[in-house]
């Protein structure tokens, strides 16, 4: 699929906000894959339709999530984890997508999953570091990924989770196994 034609599609389902995130994603992904090796049409495709699901009513990701036996714990957690497997799924039923590499980046951007690939790391990374992300520990992580991305990983993990301890939120079981699959390594 053509670039174009993804971000026609992507448009569609986002916020003009959001859209102007997703190409921050798409510009970023590209240039960490050249950086460290990935495809970087892959990085492409996959950082387009990274959000592919967010602005779907949570009844419908739910359905989802339920009819497509995905894991059920994301039930339990917050709502904001949903759009990462859902939109693998829509993403694939809708756009025609059927690349696995691809899916599987747009499905763990959001929680991480141990073992990622260099692909998923890439994606990951480049939602969390785009230049138009403004917060508390980004730079660390931008500078980071300019060295090592499983540094960059590390960080932006360990922001993540202190992040959701400080809000009293439960952290996703899989984002803490893909935090300590990197420090274990």
């Amino acid at each position: 699929m053509k670039r174009e034609e993804a971000l026609f599609l992507v448009k569609k389902q986002l916020t003009e906000h959001r859209y102007q995130h997703t190409l921050g994603v798409m510009e970023t992904a590209v240039h960490l894959a050249k950086v460290y090796g990935a495809d970087a049409a892959k990085a492409e495709l996959a950082a387009i339709f990274h959000d592919y699901a967010k602005f779907r009513p949570k009844e419908e990701m739910k359905q989802v999530i339920l009819t497509q036996n995905m894991s059920k714990d994301l039930l339990i957690h917050h709502s904001e984890l949903w759009h990462a497997p859902v939109g693998a799924y829509l993403v694939q039923l809708e756009a025609g997508v059927s690349d696995e590499e691809v899916l599987d980046a747009i499905r763990y951007h959001t929680s991480g999953r141990p073992g990622m690939t260099l692909l998923e790391k890439v994606i990951y990374v480049a939602d969390y570091i785009e230049p138009n992300r403004q917060f508390p520990g980004v730079e660390q992580v931008r500078e980071l990924a300019e060295k090592s991305l499983d540094q960059a990983m590390v960080k932006a993990l360990q922001n993540t989770i202190i992040f959701l301890m400080k809000k009293n939120q439960a952290v996703y079981p899989v984002t803490i196994e893909t935090y300590n699959s990197l420090v274990l390594n």
